[in-house]
């Protein structure tokens, strides 16, 4: 009697209700089914917690072991009620929380897409990939922003893995968010490292957006790894600022996918590369000081109408120009600059201030 009191339970060890536990399938019925839970008696999955694990229970064979989480400690029966549904979400929260707390990168499949991202699962639980968070080999680069054409682009991802890390959830809020480009962080921070600002890189276009240029260039450091060499580039961006010293309106008319550049890194941040055109190209406004001056009488090309006036282009040398604004404030309205200039013709202005060392010059019309 003694030894047979020893190998029961004592009352601390009874499962709790919202505890998981493990058991072996013992009987399975059109209604329920019922867990050999060893010391802990037998437990019942019925009734909407029956109809939750549809998806479970018809893999289930009698003997296969399986979680199951305490929706109540004894019935009327004298079973333990059990959640299979619950128990398989808990499990998979806590693989989530896991992931989140190591970093560790896993593999997925593209489930689906809308808008703003991917829909991926990790262990049954959906999470979503926003784009901002794909790898730039996978960032759809679309010119205009069109969403149909980015949601198109997406969609060609549907029934691709992809090595995503978790960035953040909540269970509550049944809310999971992955990233594909924070699972290759590490290794594009050891090729980025081979790089500081002032070095020139040789690559080409991969992609033409209204902001600016992607280029792709192959990385040294990767390739010493012996990788592949679809992952041996990095990318960076040329924003149309840095284009070219002249005003850029569309990054088109400069260059296309697919042409060969050289661009210098101006700034790196974390797993970003900011590149330049013209920081490469002699800047005009330092030998513009040689020619012009406030007071001057110049012809100009009017190249584009704006709110703030109209953009004027001087040329200094045979392939120098720079360009000017002719404030609103010299017509008095849109219509009367309307009226007095046309894009595409030459007129004559006069030069009412010059700053080149701030690229600034302001034009009065004659």
């Amino acid at each position: 009697m003694q030894n047979l009191a020893l190998k029961m339970p004592k009352a601390f060890d009874w499962p709790k209700v919202g505890e998981v536990v493990e058991g072996r399938v013992m009987k399975k019925s059109a209604k329920n089914l019922y867990i050999d839970l060893g010391i802990w008696g037998i437990g019942i999955v019925y009734g909407i917690e029956f109809i939750n694990a549809q998806d479970i229970i018809k893999n289930l064979k009698i003997g296969t072991s399986v979680f199951a989480k305490i929706v109540e400690v004894q019935n009327e029966s004298g079973f333990r009620e059990l959640s299979l549904a619950e128990a398989k979400a808990q499990k998979s929260w806590d693989l989530i929380r896991e992931l989140k707390k190591t970093n560790q990168a896993i593999t997925t499949k593209i489930l689906s897409v809308n808008r703003g991202g991917l829909i991926v699962e990790i262990s049954g639980i959906a999470g979503f990939l926003p784009v901002s968070q794909l790898a730039s080999e996978h960032y759809p680069r679309v010119e205009g922003g069109d969403k149909n054409k980015i949601l198109e682009e997406l969609s060609k991802f549907v029934g691709l893995e992809f090595k995503i890390r978790v960035l953040d959830f909540d269970v509550k809020e049944n809310k999971l968010i992955v990233s594909e480009r924070a699972a290759e962080e590490e290794h594009l921070k050891r090729a980025i490292e081979r790089y500081k600002i002032g070095d020139i890189i040789s690559g080409s276009v991969s992609g033409v957006v209204d902001w600016g240029v992607f280029v792709k260039w192959p990385s040294s450091a990767k390739a010493m790894e012996g990788k592949p060499m679809e992952e041996e580039m990095l990318e960076g961006l040329i924003h149309i600022s840095e284009l070219d010293w002249q005003l850029v309106e569309n990054p088109a008319d400069l260059v296309k996918v697919g042409d060969e550049v050289a661009a210098q890194i101006i700034d790196i941040t974390n797993d970003r590369i900011s590149l330049s055109l013209k920081r490469l190209k002699i800047d005009p406004w330092k030998t513009a000081s040689e020619l012009l001056e406030k007071g001057m009488l110049i012809e100009g090309l009017v190249k584009k109408f704006n709110p703030y006036g109209a953009f004027v282009e001087i040329v200094c040398h045979p392939n120098e120009c720079l360009q000017g604004l002719c404030h609103i404030s010299e017509f008095g309205s849109d219509e009367k600059m309307n009226a007095a200039l046309e894009v595409g013709k030459k007129y004559q202005f006069k030069i009412l201030a010059f700053v080149p060392e701030e690229h600034r010059m302001s034009l009065g019309v004659l």
